[in-house]
């Protein structure tokens, strides 16, 4: 299993959530604070692999042979899948699992709250997303978070990351409530207007994100986003260019 960090990289994890507007599809982008390792960059939700998150026994959907197999690594691969739905969890509110067998369902009375607790002490390093799991018997919907593409960051960057990209759908009865210590601020966007903020010098983002709103910008519904990656044809060529900045081969 690779080491979580190796020669100053890290392993990491993000996930583009998407869904479906009148204005076609939209997806959730947050903008960091002035620290840390992107300053005031809109990114999409996500971050660092954990120890923790190497927790098979709370996955559905796909095994760590599967999952490893999508990604091109030998094993642990899985535990990209757990560090998505737990950074997505905390950064956003949306749970990507499964509550015995079915959809979370935040309509339930009383299930809100109770996983808004759930959150608040994840966030202060109460209890392990794990330990959340077993309590609520939930299992991370793996086969809902469809493996999008593979950036490193590039050499001459003063921290550097080894992330994997992932792509889900909104779950139903559930909506975004961002983590005011994580962003500093958050919006649903068409992949287009993300872009012309981007070029209008409204908002900062780096390659991989440019690269990944490029490509969802081909696409008016969730569904058809859905099956052009389950598909793999929404894969870009690797140029040099795109090595240059980070991007890797898609296994």
């Amino acid at each position: 299993m690779q080491p979580l960090e190796q020669n100053n990289i890290r392993l990491a994890a993000t996930v583009m959530l998407v869904r479906d507007s009148d204005r076609g599809l939209e997806v959730y982008m947050v903008q960091r604070p002035g620290r840390g390792a992107f300053p005031d960059l809109h990114v999409f939700p996500g971050g660092k692999v954990d120890a923790d998150d190497w927790a098979p026994e709370y996955c559905s959907g796909l095994d760590d042979q599967q999952a490893s197999a999508l990604l091109g690594v030998a094993r642990g691969g899985l535990r990209y899948w757990v560090a998505v739905a737990r950074e997505c969890f905390e950064e956003c509110g949306v749970l990507l699992a499964h509550q015995n067998g079915k959809p979370v369902d935040f309509a339930r009375p009383g299930l809100a709250a109770r996983f808004a607790q759930h959150r608040e002490d994840l966030l202060a390093g109460k209890v392990s997303f794990s330990k959340i799991c077993e309590m609520e018997s939930l299992a991370v919907a793996c086969d809902r978070l469809a493996y999008f593409s593979h950036w490193i960051t590039p050499e001459a960057a003063p921290r550097r990351f080894d992330t994997r990209f992932f792509l889900a759908a909104l779950p139903h009865q559930q909506a975004t409530l961002a983590d005011t210590q994580e962003t500093a601020d958050d919006q649903w966007d068409s992949p287009g207007e993300a872009l012309l903020k981007y070029a209008s010098k409204q908002w900062l983002m780096i390659e991989p994100t440019l690269r990944s709103l490029e490509t969802l910008s081909r696409y008016t519904t969730v569904d058809e986003a859905l099956l052009a990656v389950n598909l793999k044809t929404h894969v870009t060529p690797l140029t040099s260019a795109l090595s240059l900045q980070g991007m890797q081969k898609y296994h």
